[in-house]
């Protein structure tokens, strides 16, 4: 790719058309590097830096440019002066057993994303479904707030929500009226559903699904929870050893 074709990688449709996007700075190129040995289609990425990091040890084809060339490609204001094209993944990973499935319903925001990939990551056996008209996960400000997760969780974009009932034998949802979310019912479930930041999952859906509804207890007197915050104190609970 040129780099003029590599700066069109900002926008989703040359992202999709190219099947690569953008990965910057230090510690995200680290995580990439790591992520080769067990995902060697990684390895057709191509490294670009300025002179600062011309002798920095990767096992990419390294591209050496201007301050000025560098500043025009990266999404940041200020660039450490490194950043990488990486290939999209031709497929998500097969499902292994035991993985359970968290599922955003036209997630909007790239920060709420990026966070919930990093949790998933964290925690490990995790599958994340983002519904058509979700934020695009490959968006560089979701990339950089997953802090190098987007290498390490199965993600699947554009999983329409009816598809569920034919995936998953028993799916689950948050609900203010809902059931412990501290109880042992909570972990039997194989999909986890969240809403959009402001409008949730349809209701009609939920019902067609038959999602068990569960509750985040509090004693405050807001009245919703952040939805990575929300994603993230489950998943916490679902990993927790009673």
């Amino acid at each position: 790719m040129n780099l003029a074709d590599i700066k069109k990688l900002h926008q989703k449709k040359y992202r999709q058309s190219f099947g690569h996007y953008l990965v910057e700075g230090e510690h995200l190129i680290l995580e990439l590097q790591k992520a080769v040995a067990s995902q060697p289609a990684l390895k057709a990425s191509e490294l670009y830096v300025t002179g600062a990091y011309e002798h920095w040890q990767s096992p990419f084809r390294t591209h050496v440019i201007s301050d000025r060339q560098m500043a025009q490609l990266a999404d940041t204001r200020t660039p450490q002066g490194i950043l990488a094209v990486v290939p999209m993944p031709e497929r998500p990973a097969e499902p292994v057993p035991g993985e359970k499935a968290i599922y955003l319903h036209e997630v909007q925001d790239p920060g709420n994303l990026g966070t919930i990939l990093r949790c998933l990551a964290w925690f490990g056996g995790f599958r994340c479904l983002l519904s058509p008209g979700s934020v695009d996960p490959f968006n560089p400000k979701v990339v950089r707030a997953s802090m190098g997760a987007i290498f390490h969780v199965p993600l699947e974009t554009d999983v329409n929500l009816t598809s569920l009932a034919d995936r998953y034998q028993s799916l689950a949802c948050l609900d203010l009226n809902g059931g412990s979310m501290t109880s042992q019912a909570f972990r039997q479930h194989d999909c986890y559903l969240f809403g959009n930041e402001a409008r949730g999952v349809p209701r009609e859906a939920l019902d067609h699904l038959k999602a068990a509804p569960y509750s985040i207890q509090g004693q405050g007197q807001i009245e919703s929870l952040n939805l990575a915050s929300a994603v993230n104190m489950c998943t916490y609970e679902l990993m927790r050893e009673l």
